[in-house]
């Protein structure tokens, strides 16, 4: 186990030199984010996906997100892609807006029961995004055991995961700790899955469909609440609890 200092130049490079080896090789990495810690796994290697939710201690039922470092990937992983989620990305990417398209069918990837879709964001994170160019998507779940908080330090996912994690990533508190919102993008329809750090006014203002006193599929959870950073699964059931930072297992 390794821990960088990456508010320092040298122990920012060296980390990301590091992180970009070990997760290569399927080791874990944890990583900041603009919301909350994540704990991250190449998301073409099934065996790093697989240790990734067990380090956790969640199943296959809660498949974690992917995080990219450029929009441009969004085509590369996602099929069928109405032009209202390309405004979406265009205004808030990178940013604390998870989407939840239909996956390529090509893919070459097992993230767990996801039913054919794939929640994507794009980190507004110089660190994330620096390793995110180097490595390709990266299947991200927040930094924390499943039921507890998410971690905002990396001594806190030190306290988590410990030598279960090869590369811990330290750049300070992240972000401001509240999960990212969740657009469910593969119905007719888009959804509103979490209200997290964008509200539906701001996504409103670009996908007027969002507008308050439209559909929310079930209840918009508050991410202020405890709960993860990671996607519930498209079509408003969630797995278990949620998977973005807020109740300590949700999407980044």
């Amino acid at each position: 186990m390794s821990v960088y200092d990456c508010q320092d130049p040298e122990g920012r490079s060296a980390g990301l030199d590091e992180a970009v080896n070990a997760l290569g090789r399927g080791a874990l990495a944890v990583i900041p984010t603009d919301t909350v810690y994540g704990i991250a796994a190449d998301a073409f290697d099934p065996r790093a996906v697989a240790a990734l939710l067990a380090a956790k201690g969640r199943g296959r039922q809660q498949p974690p997100p992917v995080l990219v470092g450029s929009a441009a990937t969004l085509d590369g992983l996602a099929t069928e892609v109405p032009g209202v989620v390309r405004d979406l990305v265009a205004a808030f990417w990178p940013g604390p807006l998870t989407i939840i398209c239909l996956a390529q069918p090509s893919l070459a990837w097992d993230l767990g029961e996801t039913d054919g879709t794939v929640a994507l964001r794009m980190p507004a994170d110089e660190t994330a995004l620096a390793l995110l160019r180097r490595t390709g998507p990266l299947a991200v779940s927040s930094a924390n055991l499943t039921g507890q908080p998410s971690a905002t330090t990396a001594a806190q996912a030190v306290g988590y995961f410990g030598d279960g994690v090869a590369v811990y990533l330290d750049a300070g508190r992240a972000g401001g700790g509240v999960a990212s919102t969740i657009v469910d993008a593969t119905a007719e329809r888009l959804t509103i899955l979490r209200q997290g750090a964008l509200s539906r006014e701001e996504l409103a203002a670009v996908a007027p469909e969002l507008a308050p006193g439209g559909d929310v599929e079930g209840t918009v959870r508050d991410a202020g609440a405890p709960v993860g950073d990671e996607a519930p699964a498209a079509g408003g059931e969630t797995a278990r609890t949620t998977d973005d930072p807020g109740e300590g297992d949700g999407p980044q």
